[in-house]
């Protein structure tokens, strides 16, 4: 019994290095022509960032918040409605789902 909980505390120490990892890497996205998004591991928007046609637009960095705004606000509920199916699924809540 000590033997798994020693291995379930290890498991636990393991992700969340892990979780700390993908939260801090950064990933640049930019093969769309004149937008630029970049996001970390655990697939949170970090920026948007408009160029070319896009920077004569009015109130670009306006427009930038609230379209990065709305793209996580969106990736969230896609995420909680997945962690609710998990539970529902396996009957299990487990932290950080």
């Amino acid at each position: 019994m000590l033997d798994k909980m020693k291995q379930l505390m290890e498991m636990k120490r393991q992700a969340e290095v892990l979780k700390n990892e993908l939260e801090s890497a950064r990933l640049e996205h930019n093969e769309v022509r004149s937008i630029k998004l970049v996001v970390n591991g655990a697939q949170g928007l970090q920026s948007i960032m408009l160029d070319g046609e896009w920077g004569n637009v009015p109130n670009k960095v306006r427009l930038e918040s609230e379209l990065l705004q709305a793209v996580n606000g969106a990736m969230r509920k896609s995420q909680e409605f997945a962690a609710q199916r998990m539970r529902q699924l396996t009957g299990m809540n487990l932290p950080g789902m």
